[in-house]
């Protein structure tokens, strides 16, 4: 790991912990010699970042403290990167500008030293399947669900049947063709799951649904564990 590098991750493990870490944990963590974390500690410490302890009894990060933005690691920046690389060919429209946006963004700040993982990155996401075209706006799904606001669509299941249902939608799965809108419907009084290739009209509400985003996402992964 370059040096760099691993100043950042001390920062990360610190800034996760919740006891002091000793500096044998730390040398555990970064495979090196509990001297070179000692040495690295007083770095941090020169170069003003509040970390306080002392050798033998652990150090802690202060309450506060934020790194500055893209302060990344290659292995950090490689998967930021690839993730984008994927949501720019399977995203919708708004979040395949957004990822491109994003990209040239980090390109544009990242440290030289960095620059390499960028230009010369070992990862891709390859388009093997042909994405499962639809007509819906899914930005405004997406600012639905921040704004807890129920939707009504008519939805055609696999058997060609016909419903209209009212929803509370809090999640939009992303899969390799096709999006998912999770959702508590109103209908089946239940979690259901609906393709938004094959909904055929959508309406975004007024009306609010109370329960939060959050606590519908809890009820939905606790079912799901229990089933």
């Amino acid at each position: 790991m370059l040096p760099t590098n691993r100043l950042f991750s001390i920062i990360q493990i610190l800034r996760s912990a919740r006891h002091p870490i000793k500096a044998q944990q730390l040398a555990e963590e970064m495979e090196v010699s509990v001297r070179t974390i000692y040495r690295d500690i007083a770095e941090l410490q020169n170069q003003y970042i509040p970390i306080v302890g002392e050798a033998g009894i652990g150090y802690v990060l202060e309450p506060g403290f934020d790194m500055p933005p893209l302060m990344l690691t290659a292995n950090e920046l490689e998967a930021a990167l690839l993730g984008a690389h994927w949501v720019s060919q399977r995203g919708d429209p708004t979040l395949a500008n957004g990822a491109r946006d994003l990209i040239a963004k980090i390109q544009s700040v990242v440290p030289e030293h960095l620059q390499s993982v960028i230009l010369d990155s070992p990862t891709i996401a390859p388009t093997l399947s042909v994405v499962i075209p639809d007509d819906m706006d899914m930005n405004q799904i997406r600012e639905a669900i921040r704004e807890q606001r129920k939707i009504c669509i008519n939805y055609t299941d696999k058997n060609d049947k016909h419903t209209h249902r009212t929803l509370w939608p809090f999640m939009v799965a992303y899969f390799e063709t096709v999006r998912v809108i999770v959702a508590w419907c109103e209908e089946r009084d239940a979690f259901r799951h609906f393709r938004t290739d094959r909904i055929t009209h959508i309406d975004i509400l007024d009306d609010t649904f109370s329960t939060s985003c959050a606590d519908l996402r809890k009820m939905w992964e606790k079912e799901k564990s229990i089933k």
